[in-house]
């Protein structure tokens, strides 16, 4: 499920133009069936437009994807950290155009991902480079007036100051503290505090600004999740692998058995993802 607003299909702005947005009643199916199309679909890139009518994430209220189309209008250089499948990026430069960038470049951490994004956004004469999640970024001081990122593993906030021109602008949404974790604690139990509070957007704020940016905006949300069908769970789960660490079919077997009865008895599970948008200007 994904807020994408259009990008990428399906409903998220890609879980964000959505997955699925106002799916109703989910998809019949026995529990093995389910199970074995959730294990089998392909989990590159960032296109959740596979859980249409399976699984709905509500939007943010302020259209990341499109908010994006209108910062890349009016920048000369710009970079999106972490692009994925490169599926936001081409949808925000679509509707940017003609005035996207005259250079513009992603990084991406996963090979699958590079593969997939290259192949998406090559035509547009964009580069995508590969690079880890924790690693500097590999360009020159003061490169870019715009840096960009769709719900980064963890932002490297000196990185991102040190990339940027003075007076230019970090635009990102962000997951933010217990992101669809009635989902995560279902499987594992209750987590510590230190997980469950991670990625809190006032801890962001003070990061942001020890870096040497200046806060533009925040806004944070949380936003109604649910999903249909156990098939979904397992894509789900498989597609975003942080959710529930060294997640398989066989090893959560019992539990997910137990879920199914539980959404044909009851109804969808419901869960609530959080995301914060985060401007944010070099001093």
């Amino acid at each position: 499920m994904d807020d994408r607003d259009g990008a990428g299909g399906g409903g998220q702005d890609g879980a964000d133009g959505r997955t699925g947005d106002g799916a109703g009643g989910g998809v019949r199916g026995s529990f093995e069936d389910l199970l074995a199309e959730g294990a089998a679909v392909p989990t590159e890139g960032w296109d959740f437009s596979w859980f249409e009518g399976r699984a709905t994430e509500a939007r943010t209220s302020w259209g990341y994807a499109m908010s994006l189309a209108a910062r890349l209008a009016g920048a000369s250089a710009a970079l999106d950290v972490q692009t994925g499948g490169g599926e936001v990026l081409d949808f925000a430069l679509g509707r940017a155009a003609p005035k996207a960038p005259v250079l513009t470049v992603a990084t991406e951490g996963w090979p699958a991902n590079v593969a997939k994004a290259t192949a998406l956004l090559r035509p547009r004469g964009i580069a995508v480079v590969a690079t880890a999640e924790d690693a500097p970024l590999p360009f020159a001081d003061a490169s870019f007036d715009l840096v960009s990122s769709r719900h980064p593993v963890r932002p490297l906030w000196h990185e991102i100051a040190r990339v940027l021109r003075p007076g230019g602008t970090y635009f990102a949404q962000h997951v933010g503290p217990r992101s669809v974790f009635e989902l995560v604690e279902y499987f594992l139990g209750p987590q510590p505090g230190e997980v469950s509070s991670g990625r809190h957007p006032d801890r962001e704020r003070a990061e942001a600004e020890a870096a040497g940016l200046e806060i533009v905006d925040l806004r944070a949300e949380r936003l109604r999740v649910e999903f249909h069908d156990v098939g979904a769970v397992v894509h789900f789960l498989r597609k975003v692998v942080w959710m529930v660490p060294g997640f398989t079919v066989e090893a959560y077997r019992p539990r997910l058995r137990a879920l199914h009865e539980r959404i044909q008895a009851d109804g969808p599970f419901v869960a609530h993802s959080a995301r914060h948008l985060i401007e944010a200007r070099r001093r």
